[in-house]
Parts: C-alpha cells; structure tokens; sequence
C-alpha cells in the first residue's frame, strides 16, 4: 500500500514536469519553425519580385551582366543590396549564400522558362520535376526536399521558386534534437531526485497509516474478550429464558461486533507490503465451488435463482482463502440486496492472460446512486435496509482491497438501474 503510494506521488510528479517540459520544448520549436518559415517566405517573395533586363518579372539577375554604371556593372549585387537587410543575409555575401532557381509555367500548365542563376546544384530536368510536383499540388507555399517554395499565379504564366533551405532545415532538426536530449536527461534526472524526496514526502502518511493500522488491530484484540463474555453469558442467559427476545437481539449483535471486529482487522492487514506472506498455486476453479456452495443452498431457501458457469481448469497464484473471501462477500451482498424472487449469477473464467469473477444480482437501486462509493467503508444506500438486512458495510471494502493487493482491480455497473454486476479482474 505504502509503496504504491510512492509511486504514484512519483508518477504524478513525473507526468507534471513532464508535460511541463514537453509544452516548452513544442513551443521554443514551434515558434523556431513559425519564424524560420516566415523569414524564408518574405526572402522567397523578394526574390520572386526582382526585375531584370532578361527574364521579365520572374527572372533575377545573373552576375556580372547589366546594371547602373555607378554600381559597377553587377546587378546581382543590385537585386541583393534591394531586399530587406533581415532578408538579405550577411550584407554583400547574401548573392553568395543564397540559392534558389525559377520554373514559370504558361497558362495551358508547360513550363516556360527555366532560370537556374543562381544554383548549380540542379539541372534544368530536375527543376523542371520539382516545379511540375509543386504546380500539380496547387499550393501556394511550401517544403519540397531541401527548398522552400512559394508560387505567384498573374496573367498568362504561373512562377514557382524553390528557395534552398538546407541550412534552416537542419537547424530546426538539430534543434528538435538537442530539445529532446535535454528533455529526457532532465526528466531522468528529475526521476532520481523525486525517488529520493519521495520518501520524505510520504514519511508523515505513512507513520499516520501505522499508528491507524495498529489502533485497528489492537482495538480488534481488546474488543474480543468482551465480545466474547457478553456472547457467552448471553448463550447461558438464553439456555435458562428459553424464547426471551432481548436475549436474542443480544446474542445477534455480539454476533455482529465480533465479524465487525474480524473483518476491520483483516482490512488493515491488507493494507501491509505483503498482505499474503504465503502464497501458492491452487485449483480457482475448485475454491470457487467451494465459497459458492452455502450461497447456492441459502438463494434457494430465500427464493431467489441462483445460477453459476463455473470454468474448469482455471488456476491462481496466490492466497486461498483471499480468493475466497472475494467470491464469498461479492455472492452474500447479492443473497442479502436481491429482490424477492430475483436472480443472482456467479461467473468465473480466464480470459486474456486474467482470471475474471463475475456476480450478478437483480436488485432495485434507488435514483441516483453513485456506484463507485459502494467500495467506501460503512456507506450505506439504503441505510434502513441495510440494517434489516444486517451487513457490516465493509464487505465491499475489502473485495476492493484483496483485488488491489494482487494488482487487478474491481468495477461495478447497473446499466438498468434494476440489477448490478461486481467484476473482479486478477
């Protein structure tokens, strides 16, 4: 139980920093992304945009040909010295680090022109592929391999350039690299230090369930040896007024006090590291029959239709008379809240690698009823019921409890509001 606990204090603290780290990381990417794509599509439209003698609107200039006699006859250092400074890189080197090439495709979708001026990398058939991919897409801007692309559609002719990208690729992938090593190192390093702390975290809880679990167990040892007296001296009262009422409501809630007393002791042993120190593999099958058979005989006698599908062959690992326990207190809630004439079905079978145990009971729930607090120690939904019917209301509890110290689990569901199945899972 304790260690459980531990654990979930560490998974808890390990998904919050882990979702934590995870929005930083997706959001210094994202935003890298956001920003990396935005400058390389204004650098790509300014590109788009050049004019030149040779080539129209689409066709930057290629170096050393035309321009003003004032810039010293290079007009690609014109169309460069133009853009945008964030655009245009590192001042007069951006005509040398940026690449990128044009297809311009008429209206009947044939490319026109080919300008590859500045890039050597490509020939003009792979251009021509690459543009005929992205004009086929009929986006206006995107990734294709290592280049940018964006699209101008005018009169007559659509322009397509691919805008090298190689570079910031690979930037954006070694940044998602590097954010996702430092992610895992810290969240493995955070990992050691909660294990570490964790300890001290749970050390208060853990002496309260001590001092909880001794109080119930000395408690229980103290209450039996004046249960016991007052049961016997009711017996020997009963003996000598043969019939006397008060004499039998006695003798019925010491009855009471001492399985109450039993079974919280039992409880808070299952809350202990090994609640079944000795285990050992045994017939299910056989120990199921066995806890059903007085529930059988007993449904019957109260007029309810008792039924069970019993499978053979199923083996466990683990406590007897825990297993036991289970089945017994899931069938003795169905006998007690059944109604008169109902039915009450016992299923036991492996499925999935798992032992599963069903019990089924007609039954008339009342509006409303949150079915997850029937697994709460001593609630009640029918408190004048459940006096009549004489139930500890920790049964339940303790059902939960075994299915848990084997670390399955137990559901309960009423889709009609007129009947209820417990499913065990081990």
């Amino acid at each position: 139980m304790l260690r459980k606990m531990q654990r979930r204090f560490v998974l808890a603290a390990m998904a919050a920093f882990g979702t934590v780290m995870f929005l930083i990381a997706a959001g210094i990417n994202w935003a890298n992304y956001i920003q990396t794509t935005s400058r390389q599509d204004r650098l790509a439209m300014s590109l788009l945009d050049g004019r030149g003698p040779h080539g129209g609107p689409h066709r930057p200039m290629p170096p050393g040909k035309g321009g003003p006699p004032d810039r010293g006859g290079n007009q690609n250092e014109e169309l460069f010295r133009n853009l945008p400074g964030e655009l245009a890189g590192a001042g007069p080197e951006a005509e040398f680090t940026t690449r990128f090439f044009t297809v311009v495709f008429d209206s009947s979708g044939e490319v026109r022109e080919i300008f590859r001026d500045y890039i050597s990398s490509i020939d003009n058939e792979t251009a021509e592929a690459y543009g005929r991919t992205v004009f086929s897409k009929n986006k206006d801007r995107g990734y294709y391999g290592d280049f940018r692309y964006v699209v101008r559609r005018e009169e007559g002719e659509t322009a397509v350039l691919f805008l090298n990208s190689s570079m910031e690729l690979q930037f954006m992938r070694s940044l998602f690299l590097v954010s996702f090593a430092i992610g895992v190192l810290s969240l493995f390093l955070v990992f050691l230090l909660v294990m570490f702390f964790s300890r001290y975290a749970v050390r208060p809880y853990m002496k309260n369930m001590e001092r909880q679990k001794r109080f119930i167990t000395d408690a229980g040892h103290e209450l039996k040896t004046p249960i016991t007296s007052i049961a016997t001296s009711a017996d020997i009262a009963a003996m000598e007024h043969e019939g006397d009422e008060w004499i039998a409501n006695i003798q019925k809630q010491a009855g009471r006090l001492a399985k109450l007393a039993g079974e919280l002791v039992a409880l808070s042993r299952l809350d202990e590291e090994t609640p079944f120190p000795e285990k050992s593999r045994f017939s299910l099958s056989d120990a199921a029959w066995e806890a059903a058979e007085p529930f059988k005989a007993l449904a019957e006698a109260r007029g309810r239709h008792y039924s069970q599908s019993i499978e053979d062959g199923v083996e466990f690992y683990g406590d007897r008379d825990s297993i036991q326990k289970v089945i017994s207190i899931l069938l003795d809630n169905g006998v007690r809240y059944s109604d008169e004439g109902g039915e009450i079905r016992l299923d036991v079978y492996r499925k999935r690698g798992k032992v599963w145990i069903e019990v089924f009971n007609t039954c008339d729930l009342p509006d409303k009823t949150d079915l997850n607090r029937l697994f709460d120690r001593f609630y009640r939904m029918d408190k004048s019921r459940s006096a009549h019917t004489g139930g500890t209301g920790i049964g339940l509890s303790m059902a939960q409890a075994i299915a848990e110290a084997y670390g399955g689990r137990i559901t309960v569901k009423s889709p009609s509001g007129k009947s209820i199945c417990f499913k065990v899972g081990l």
